[in-house]
């Protein structure tokens, strides 16, 4: 940590006095802001310290400590407020709040090897000024710069801490809008809340990622788990393999098996670790070892927790309270679920998007179900997959169940000179309702320019597969009228006879939801679920492998 520079008594002085005018009439030009209206738990006319900073102070203090332009404007405003009364000390000592913000700070720095947030600095002040108490005080100017270090580390901390290392997801392909934190307010609480730890402005999966972390740190510090050695031969219940010692080592620390067990016997119990650890990666729950199971086994601890610390930057992005009643896709995961009253009740298997047609993530409002929906076709699919069949035989049309369309007329497939066509076909091409439409029986709708909607379909082989994706971006869904009837259910007039005699008759019925039920399309590849077990994926878009060079870039060059 730097040291503090020297003063030379004249020229500094001078220059301080030039700079303290120059921000002042800066100041003064600058237009009016609307003023921010204070906690009034926390501010009122009483004093709750005699402690006072001399706010000339703070332009030194800037320039001294090369603090960014954002963190001085929040710094300046939150002494402005509170008329640069102390917020880190009463009257003879060092407060607790400033004792438990520098735990957690510290703790983000050890959990996250965040190195950029520590200061060798405030560990020295505040250690004095915690022994030294009232004597400490009497030290004006350390105990000013020590006021100014914590308030400046807050801030600092909570950018980093809570709206995370990237600024603009949107880069990373997320388009979920982020609601602005508002640390001031945050600050207020903590510096009056009598030594009780703050509370963090993030959603509980954070929080739960958050303890899953500081665990795996300390298998990390311990050595984390042991290499597995792939069998030579396939193992059975009864059969013996020295490799099977580490594999229930591992599975043991995982918490996949519940009693520790040093045999080289491929138990029962082994076989029900196996298929725990396969459900909560995501794999085929067969009990055995298999290629895919022992690459996921053998990924190191390193791995896992950077893979957990990525999707707590993800969860940083997310609202801190997201609705009670909505529908969460994540992609990775290949899962619908379904909340109500701020809990999940029900999940239903989805297809998504395949690489080269990614579904994207954001957020949108349900607002239509759509029952025997007629399929439009999309440009690239008309482009790259039907027009070459077209210019060969227009039959595909009919043979599809497809028809083309101009405005609202119906075209003769066979009028149409396809051939002079290489792109950008002008003409509608639609697939009728019916058994075969790719559709499905019904789509739902929640209108957003990325042309993404969650759909039924008639390929329901896929949905068994272990990995699902398969589709041209939209979300195929494994039980449609069972979410039809979900989103639904605040409408008297439906139920699932009515559904069942509009499906009958094959065509097209748009019903209004009311209220709109919000969707999040989101991408994770670590999470906690509702049983409290912690889940990882395979990065399918390589957003993990992005978002790490984003966060990591430096680390990695450097390494390389």
């Amino acid at each position: 940590m730097k040291k503090n520079w020297p003063y030379l008594a004249l020229g500094v002085g001078i220059v301080a006095i030039i700079a303290a005018v120059v921000y002042y009439q800066f100041q003064q030009k600058k237009p009016q802001q609307a003023a921010f209206a204070p906690d009034s738990s926390v501010y009122s006319t009483q004093n709750y310290t005699n402690l006072v900073l001399d706010s000339t102070i703070l332009i030194d203090f800037y320039r001294l400590h090369l603090v960014a332009d954002s963190i001085q404007k929040d710094v300046s405003e939150f002494y402005r407020r509170r008329n640069y009364q102390y917020a880190w000390f009463s009257e003879n000592t060092l407060t607790n709040a400033a004792l438990n913000f520098n735990q957690q700070r510290e703790a983000f720095i050890s959990d996250f090897a965040d190195s950029s947030l520590y200061s060798h600095q405030i560990d020295t002040l505040l250690l004095e000024a915690h022994t030294k108490g009232s004597q400490f005080l009497k030290r004006h100017q350390d105990a000013q710069t020590l006021e100014l270090l914590l308030t400046t580390a807050f801030f600092k901390y909570t950018d980093k801490a809570f709206t995370g290392s990237v600024k603009d997801p949107l880069d990373l392909e997320w388009f979920i809008p982020r609601k602005k934190k508002d640390y001031q307010a945050l600050l207020d609480t903590l510096v009056s809340a009598k030594g009780n730890p703050m509370r963090e402005p993030v959603n509980r999966y954070y929080v739960l990622l958050k303890n899953k972390l500081q665990y795996y740190r300390s298998l990390e510090k311990k050595g984390g788990w042991p290499t597995f050695n792939f069998p030579k031969k396939s193992l059975q219940a009864n059969d013996e393999d020295s490799s099977l010692i580490a594999l229930k080592q591992t599975l043991l620390m995982w918490g996949d098996m519940n009693e520790a067990d040093s045999s080289a016997l491929f138990t029962d119990s082994l076989a029900v670790g196996l298929k725990r650890f396969q459900h909560r990666l995501g794999l085929v729950e067969n009990g055995k070892i298999d290629a895919n199971t022992a690459r996921e086994l053998n990924r190191p601890i390193s791995f896992r927790i950077r893979q957990i610390m990525l999707n707590m930057e993800r969860l940083r992005w997310v609202p801190a309270e997201m609705e009670p009643n909505m529908l969460l896709i994540n992609i990775p995961e290949f899962k619908l679920h379904v909340f109500e009253n701020g809990k999940q009740t029900w999940m239903s298997n989805v297809v998504v998007g395949k690489e080269a047609t990614k579904t994207s993530i954001f957020r949108g409002n349900l607002s239509y179900v759509v029952l025997n929906p007629y399929w439009v076709v999309t440009n690239n699919i008309i482009n790259n997959e039907i027009l070459p069949k077209l210019k060969r035989n227009p039959g595909y049309l009919a043979r599809n169940n497809m028809e083309v369309v101009s405005g609202n007329k119906v075209v003769d497939p066979y009028s149409v000179k396809w051939s002079s066509y290489t792109k950008n076909v002008p003409f509608t091409i639609r697939q009728k309702p019916g058994p075969g439409n790719s559709l499905g029986k019904v789509k739902f709708l929640f209108p957003n320019s990325y042309s993404i909607y969650l759909h039924d379909t008639p390929s329901k082989s896929l949905f068994g597969e272990s990995t699902r994706a398969f589709s041209h971006g939209c979300i195929r869904v494994s039980t449609p009228e069972k979410l039809a009837l979900h989103v639904l259910k605040n409408d008297p007039a439906w139920n699932e006879e009515k559904l069942e005699s509009v499906w009958k008759t094959q065509k097209e019925k748009w019903i209004t939801v009311r209220p709109a039920l919000p969707v999040y399309i989101v991408y994770f590849t670590a999470w906690v679920d509702q049983t409290g077990q912690l889940n990882f994926r395979n990065d399918l878009y390589g957003l993990d492998k992005a978002l790490e060079q984003e966060i990591f870039g430096e680390r990695i060059a450097s390494k390389s």
